[in-house]
């Protein structure tokens, strides 16, 4: 293999686990008010006008002295009316009832094609969990969400989990899934990697070269897969690597010197599918200093390794 690059060949060791059970998620209490009031009525008397008729007492040669009726005497009074004022009373707020309906069905290629319906939770953030890969995904405006995930295994389950603790789960058979083998590496935020598959000792950009940056190579029925929203707090990301079927190729992980990434290290795992079993190891890449800023770190010889592993 050719690569026009400049590129520090590191060998990867295992150490910390990443994904769904390493990802600390705060709990936010959801409150509801009810604003509940009783109708009221309000009971007025007419108030005495200036003009009102006095009652005066009979003359008599000393000063005149003017009375008025007592309050309680124009209450006793029929002649005076009640008036009722209405009073807008606001309608006690409900429970709303919205709990979470999810859905799954197989699709072409060995994939899980899932549908949430979430109304409580719009633009929430949401973690997606199959068979050792997790993927945050975000719930629309429209309370719902759309993903599909790659079936690690046929018989498959697939969890959502939200910040609050609610959660929902759904499995669904897909047979296609026995069949294929496939490789993932999955990580959080700024600890980034890039997945290259090589068949036949291709070089990079050339027929069998397969990576989710590069599309110009599609075929053969090998592809990789970007899962996971970026956009979401502490994403959770991942690629997965579906290899052709009967044809086996070369892994190749980047992960790039960056000033996020440079002078520490880096968590992931790997994940290898195959025949029904996932396992999944754990991924830890010391990255050089920050003067290194540009190049690139590449790990090879890792879904190898994982099988002679798993072998053991």
């Amino acid at each position: 293999m050719n690569m026009q690059r400049k590129l520090a060949m590191v060998v990867a060791t295992g150490a910390l686990a990443l994904g769904a059970g390493h990802v600390v998620q705060t709990r936010a209490d959801s409150r509801m008010v009810a604003a509940q009031s009783a109708p009221i009525l309000v009971s007025s008397v007419t108030p005495l006008a200036a003009t009102d008729p006095v009652v005066q007492t009979p003359e008599v040669s000393g000063p005149q002295i003017v009375a008025q009726p007592s309050a309680a005497s124009v209450l006793k009074d029929s002649s005076v009316p009640e008036v009722i004022v209405p009073v807008k009373v606001a309608t006690p707020a409900l429970p709303v009832d919205c709990p979470l309906q999810l859905d799954a069905i197989p699709q072409s290629g060995g994939l899980i094609g899932l549908t949430m319906l979430a109304p409580c939770h719009i633009g929430e953030r949401v973690v997606l969990r199959h068979a050792g890969l997790a993927v945050t995904a975000r719930i629309s405006e429209s309370g719902t969400l759309f993903a599909s995930l790659p079936a690690m295994s046929a018989a498959a389950l697939v969890e959502v989990r939200f910040a609050s603790g609610e959660q929902a789960a759904v499995t669904v058979s897909v047979p296609e899934a026995e069949q294929l083998r496939r490789f993932a590496v999955q990580w959080q935020d700024a600890d980034a990697f890039q997945l290259h598959a090589f068949e036949g000792g291709a070089s990079y950009g050339a027929p069998g070269h397969y990576s989710a940056a590069f599309t110009g190579t599609i075929g053969q029925g090998a592809s990789v897969m970007l899962l996971g929203d970026s956009s979401t707090d502490l994403p959770l990301l991942a690629e997965v690597f579906t290899f052709a079927p009967g044809r086996d190729a070369e892994i190749v992980l980047e992960a790039a010197v960056t000033e996020a990434t440079c002078g520490r290290e880096l968590f992931a795992e790997t994940l290898m599918a195959e025949g029904g079993r996932v396992d999944v190891a754990d991924l830890t890449l010391a990255m050089p200093g920050c003067e290194a800023v540009s190049d690139i770190i590449v790990l090879k010889n890792l879904a190898q390794d994982m099988k002679l592993a798993a072998a053991q």
